[in-house]
């Protein structure tokens, strides 16, 4: 069973609430929350965005292609990423955006792939401020989510802070065309994987397809309408407390509509530490999450 909790309360410190946060973090390591002051219309304004941008002529969006600049910035063509290595190249189309550092960052000169500068296509008109204005609120959202699950595993709220002052937080937009009919039992919208990262926070436009591996080892589908949210803990939030917040496995399978989703995969600073507390052990965030991209990306392997 996949809780739905309200983020109003959680923001109370609310005692059921976080009993039920608590539960969903170590035994499915998937929750829904509702009230977090993004509305369904909001959702629907940023996936309307998207969609418009995804029906683009491949030759326009081509122009802001990833592969163009080796990074998470920019569009990301079907099959460009494998993020199951016994699976197909996934079938979906990205497009990501993610932090943009001040001028007076000390990652500024370092040229990390993890804060490249953003790429943004000229059509949709509204489509920069749209996704920049969302970008803003939902690590907002994401934020208060993490001081929840400090106070739930009994540390300080403020403790997750300050290792998120320079987030490599990025925002995507995952467009799911219907089911291909030549499609195997080797292709997904997505395979099985683990996140990477700290927390995704998933807005989607209803349409099921998002699959979760349960305890018991079966797959149930995971469905939240606009203005609810998916939130789901990845391989670093895991390690991070020592195995309190559970990774789990999730694929897309696709299906007979399309299907977009907007993950936020919200993830600390690329110098923090996110090996287990007291243990002596160093895995630096950005470390990890290049390794992890490096892995996934079809076209970068390929360059």
């Amino acid at each position: 069973m996949i809780d739905n909790l309200d983020l109003t309360k959680l923001d109370q410190r609310d005692p059921v609430e976080l009993a039920k946060l608590l539960r969903a973090l170590g035994e499915v390591g998937f929750l829904t929350v509702s009230n977090t002051g993004l509305d369904s219309d909001r959702v629907r304004q940023v996936l309307d965005a998207y969609r418009k941008f995804f029906h683009l002529p491949e030759a326009e969006k081509k122009r802001v292609d990833m592969a163009l600049t080796g990074s998470n910035r920019g569009w990301g063509a079907s099959r460009s990423e494998q993020v199951d290595p016994e699976a197909n190249p996934d079938f979906k189309e990205v497009f990501d955006c993610g932090f943009e550092l001040p001028a007076n960052s000390p990652y500024a000169a370092a040229d990390l792939g993890v804060y490249a500068p953003n790429l943004w296509p000229d059509r949709p008109p509204t489509f920069k401020g749209t996704i920049q204005t969302y970008y803003t609120d939902a690590c907002a959202v994401a934020m208060r989510v993490l001081r929840a699950i400090a106070v739930a595993l009994g540390r300080a709220e403020n403790s997750f802070d300050t290792a998120f002052d320079t987030p490599m937080a990025l925002l995507r937009g995952n467009f799911y065309p219907q089911r291909p009919e030549w499609a195997g039992e080797r292709d997904f919208g997505i395979g099985a994987h683990t996140d990477y990262g700290c927390l995704t926070l998933l807005a989607t436009d209803g349409t099921s397809g998002l699959e979760v591996r349960m305890p018991d080892h079966s797959w149930a589908k995971v469905e939240a309408a606009p203005g609810t949210f998916i939130i789901n803990f990845g391989e670093m939030l895991e390690y991070w407390t020592t195995g309190q917040v559970k990774a789990t496995l999730h694929r897309v399978v696709g299906g007979s509509q399309e299907r977009l989703s907007v993950p936020l995969f919200f993830n600390p600073s690329y110098d923090t530490n996110v090996a287990p507390p007291n243990s002596d052990q160093t895995i630096r965030a950005g470390d990890h999450l290049t390794r992890r991209f490096n892995e996934t990306y079809v076209h970068l392997q390929a360059s």
